[in-house]
């Protein structure tokens, strides 16, 4: 993915701007004023704990060099802590892979769980901020559910999230970012995504 420079506030900048103090995401106050009516209706959910609903949000990065130059995690975990707002843990390598001369407890990524507010902060900027500046972007897979109402959504460039430091960075990685749900089934997942304001391809 390539990014597009942009200037002036942003939709999730003049968002916080208007909600500074404000504890509460405005996607979740989102969530709870139109989309679980939507979900309701449209599912035809009697039962309110039974409405789908945001569980987490898991962030995702593979640093493979990382066997030759550990020094790599140091600058991943920076930039993704500014972008999620919570410093990532190191991932290991679960079993050892002679041909790629990687042992079984090397560090090879970082990830990070994002819940609550954070989850909803990150994905109000990824809506707002981070999507609409990759170039020629014309809304995300919708085949990308694991049939359990969960969605993993891949990333190609970290710079299309603004809250990266062009010179601070090394080299341009990409990450996967899995939108985790309550939802019993893709269909609901995908309803329920789509009514927070997911851009979903049109096929």
């Amino acid at each position: 993915m390539t990014i597009t420079r942009k200037q002036g506030f942003l939709p999730s900048q003049t968002s916080r701007l208007n909600n500074q103090g404000n504890n509460v995401s405005a996607l979740y106050e989102k969530y709870k004023t139109s989309v679980v009516d939507i979900l309701k209706k449209e599912l035809k959910i009697e039962n309110v704990h039974d409405i789908p609903r945001l569980t987490k949000v898991v962030i995702n990065v593979g640093a493979g060099e990382a066997v030759q130059n550990i020094k790599c995690l140091d600058v991943i975990q920076e930039y993704i802590t500014d972008i999620a707002g919570q410093k990532p843990v190191i991932r290991k390598a679960k079993k050892s892979v002679a041909s790629f001369k990687l042992r079984e407890g090397q560090p090879i990524g970082v990830k990070v769980t994002l819940r609550r507010k954070k989850m909803y902060d990150f994905l109000e900027r990824l809506i707002d901020t981070a999507l609409p500046r990759v170039r020629d972007f014309k809304g995300i897979p919708q085949k990308a559910f694991d049939g359990r109402g969960n969605y993993t959504l891949g990333i190609k460039e970290q710079l299309v999230f603004p809250e990266v430091n062009f010179e601070k960075i090394d080299q341009v990685r990409g990450m996967n970012i899995t939108v985790v749900t309550s939802a019993k089934t893709d269909d609901e997942g995908k309803l329920l995504l789509k009514s927070l304001g997911l851009p979903f391809r049109k096929n």
